[in-house]
């Protein structure tokens, strides 16, 4: 598919959407600016409040490669992305969390698995904590009821692991984590992007899905390890966000698994969303009023 080769950077846009982000966002802007790769970052801002977005946009002024496009409410994460990337000029995109922090080297060995690698419809890394342990997440399957109730069983559930950790190679995967994706723009613009039903969390699952149906590769680089800071946005406004996840994970039932197609199984998954969904509030509103408290 591709015809660079891996000692000529690619033109890549790099899309990073803020909502109440905070210094995280700051570190992520550094980070991507240092690198010497050709590229323009666009920051897309979901109607922020604590200034963050245009103090930067003022410190970068006469940086030709940042660019801040201003949301005027929280459209949420998918849509975000699918505005940036209707401006972004480069011919491989890479959606990235306001809190990752990628240097050079990932960047290039990136880079390199896209140019050399074939018919790599979406690439993703393995997002660690700041102690260095890998989330699950940059390495799953599709969150089919069956597995769900497997694991339940004692079964592999809805994560792969590879002897039981995180790969440390190139490997194919059913999906990776939305905090870090490379993709093609052509098949991003094909597709549709991101799924706008979604407001925030599962749309990453849901775009790996419609990749691979669309016999394209989703690949994770195991042997790339970047700093993901887990959710500035998320610790202000924990009962929205896991409001707007359990959402996801009805659309994407709905979507994509056959036993959707059953009423009496569809109506009891939705129960037990719901029902999840509302026996987190409490500990959810206590971890933010000791967040608060600190």
């Amino acid at each position: 598919m591709n015809t660079s080769s891996a000692s000529s950077p690619l033109p890549l846009s790099v899309i990073v959407v803020s909502a109440d982000s905070g210094q995280g966002l700051r570190d992520c802007v550094r980070q991507v600016l240092a690198c010497t790769t050709p590229l323009e970052l666009l920051l897309i801002d979901n109607a922020s409040a604590d200034g963050v977005p245009q103090a930067l946009a003022r410190a970068h002024e006469h940086e030709p490669r940042f660019h801040l496009l201003q949301n005027h409410a929280n459209l949420g994460f998918g849509p975000a992305v699918n505005r940036a990337a209707a401006q972004a000029t480069g011919r491989i995109l890479l959606v990235l969390n306001p809190d990752c922090l990628l240097d050079q080297a990932s960047l290039d060995r990136l880079l390199a698995v896209f140019a050399s690698e074939r018919q790599v419809g979406l690439l993703g890394a393995v997002v660690c904590d700041a102690q260095g342990v890998p989330d699950p997440a940059s390495y799953r399957r599709d969150p089919l009821l069956r597995r769900a109730l497997a694991s339940l069983s004692g079964g592999r559930g809805e994560r792969v692991e590879v002897g039981g950790a995180m790969p440390d190679h190139l490997v194919e995967a059913e999906a990776v984590s939305g905090a870090l994706m490379l993709l093609p723009r052509h098949l991003f613009e094909r597709l549709g992007g991101f799924d706008e039903g979604y407001f925030l969390h599962c749309e990453d699952l849901d775009l790996c899905r419609r990749v691979r149906d669309a016999g394209w590769r989703v690949l994770l680089a195991g042997d790339v390890r970047v700093l993901h800071g887990k959710g500035g946005s998320s610790r202000h406004r924990p009962v929205f966000v896991s409001r707007h996840k359990h959402r996801g994970m009805w659309r994407w039932f709905r979507k994509f698994d056959p036993e959707a197609r059953r009423p009496l199984v569809a109506a009891t998954v939705w129960l037990g969303i719901w029902m999840h969904f509302l026996v987190q509030i409490p500990g959810q509103l206590l971890r933010r009023a000791r967040n608060a408290a600190r």
